[in-house]
Parts: C-alpha cells; structure tokens; sequence
C-alpha cells in the first residue's frame, strides 16, 4: 500500500459527471494506492500511520502533532497510479496495482479504520471516478509512506 500524505490547509475532491464535491479545512489530503499483496494488515498498519503521523507544528513550531492532536479531516482519494513503475521505458506499468475490486475494498477499508477506531473525519472521492483534486499543501509538507509485504 502507497500513500502520499500532504499537510494542508484545505483540499477538495470534484466529480463533475456524478455532481460530486468532497472538502476539508485543515488535515491531510491522502492520495492512496492498494497494490495487489495489500490485505488487511496493511489496511490497519496504514490507518494507524496516518492517524498518528506527526507532522503538525506544535507550540515551538516543531513537526510534533499528529491529525488527531490538532482535531484536522482526512481527504482521502484513491490514486492506483502510485503503483506506476516507469522504470523501463516512457510509459508506466500497473501491474502492482490491486484490480479494481480489491482495490476498492482496500481503499474503503482504510477510511472505516480511520474513522471507526481513531474517530476521524474522513472524506473521500468516488473510487474509480475522474476526479479534480485541489489541495492547499501547508509547508509544503509531503511524505511518502509505503507498507509492503516485506515491511
């Protein structure tokens, strides 16, 4: 499982052909990729990773808070690209990527745990969809987070 987690300000999900608008004030906006090894273990690993990732400023202007401390939402959109490996040649392979089905499955999972267990706001976009995506990235800060099977 591949995320790229961006501090923001705000972000905003839009689906113009199912009328659809997602929006978050600050949090993080979450682009997250399943691939095809991906279960639930790294369902659960990543949404406790993302919950408790700190990269808020505190009081000393450190990166020592996570989501949860300052009380941010979670912009969640699915994003199997991430799992694009243009390592030879010009054009990317998927073939990491989990088929749609499970990819689906993944992805709503890591929302339910998110919000179940750690008591998050969380967004999303429509899973499979055309989407235009605005983030306010604060920093910046981006961090890549991978869990895979030998991780």
């Amino acid at each position: 499982m591949i995320a790229v987690v961006q501090r923001v300000t705000q972000a905003s999900v839009v689906v113009q052909e199912e009328n659809y608008h997602a929006a978050i004030g600050a949090g993080l906006c979450v682009l997250l990729c399943a691939e095809q090894e991906d279960g639930e273990e790294h369902c659960r690993w990543m949404a406790g990773k993302l919950a408790n990732l700190r990269i808020f400023r505190d009081e000393a202007g450190k990166m020592n808070r996570s989501v949860l401390e300052i009380g941010g939402e979670i912009l969640a959109v699915s994003q199997f690209t991430l799992a694009g490996d243009a390592s030879k040649g010009h054009r990317p392979s998927f073939v990491a990527a989990a088929p749609p089905e499970q990819g689906r499955r993944w992805f709503d999972r890591v929302g339910t745990v998110l919000a179940t267990e750690h008591g998050l706001t969380v967004k999303t976009g429509i899973f499979g969809a055309k989407m235009q995506v605005t983030i306010v990235n604060d920093g910046p800060v981006t961090i890549i987070i991978r869990k895979n099977s030998n991780s």
